[in-house]
């Protein structure tokens, strides 16, 4: 066994924080970057970690933690952060849709936030003989923090379904990791269902060879064929990741720690 999970609990704090900058990667994913003295000493263990952000009327930083909690918020995984008072997300803007989705296009510069936890951390000790990541829009930063923390010669395969070519997103792969974009299918056709197609499709021979390390994350319908995948390949669900970061018409839903 050449990886393990460690699964481990934090310190649950809440922190006030204020939009610094966003830049539009596509048309419908962007990356806003956080600053504040609260968000000093914050740190993300897990590449799957979940914070949840707080929308609040008022300054975030004059309300108490129940006042805060109150507020319309979404959850969401750190992408990368300082220790220093800098937080960088990013966010799928789908439409109109949704308190979040809307702030994080339009929100002015200076506007403020609340950012709690996380709550608990999994994270990949050892060294997988290989990886396969897959996911939409939703799981890029997760996959980003595992593509990151990959060594040098890792060899995988990560199979992203996006409304984008892929180029834009800018993911940064080792040279032995290939990654695949899938166009998203046609309105009406289901949430997530190229990805679940390509899952679908994947048998017993496609298995990279090894004691591989498998994520999946996307629309809540992912679970079944990704568990179903797992089963196919002989991989310990225990050992692995697949869940559903989000579900259609249902904007309270959150994913699974």
């Amino acid at each position: 066994m050449t990886f393990t999970l460690a699964r481990r609990s934090n310190e649950l704090v809440f922190r006030p924080a204020r939009l610094v900058s966003r830049t539009f990667l596509a048309d419908d994913y962007v990356r806003l970057r956080l600053e504040g003295e609260a968000l000093e000493g914050f740190d993300s263990p897990g590449a799957d970690d979940h914070i949840r952000v707080f929308f609040p009327d008022a300054d975030a930083a004059a309300l108490t933690v129940d006042e805060l909690r109150a507020a319309p918020s979404r959850e969401y995984t750190p992408l990368s952060w300082d220790g220093a008072g800098v937080l960088e997300l990013e966010f799928l803007v789908h439409g109109d849709e949704g308190v979040a989705g809307r702030w994080a296009a339009d929100a002015p510069i200076g506007a403020s936030v609340g950012v709690g936890g996380p709550r608990g951390s999994m994270a990949v000790e050892g060294e997988p003989e290989a990886w396969f990541l897959a996911g939409d829009e939703t799981a890029l930063p997760a996959i980003r923090r595992l593509l990151g923390g990959m060594p040098r010669g890792a060899r995988g395969l990560v199979v992203l379904e996006a409304s984008g070519a892929g180029e834009e997103y800018a993911l940064e792969t080792p040279e032995g990791v290939r990654v695949e974009w899938l166009p998203r299918a046609a309105a009406g056709a289901g949430a997530s269902a190229a990805l679940i197609a390509r899952l679908d499709a994947l048998g017993a021979d496609d298995r990279p060879t090894g004691d591989v390390f498998v994520f999946v994350a996307a629309e809540q319908a992912v679970v079944k064929p990704g568990r179903a995948l797992l089963a196919r390949w002989g991989v310990d669900p225990e050992r692995a990741v697949v869940k559903g970061y989000w579900r259609r018409g249902d904007a309270e839903y959150h994913a699974p720690h």
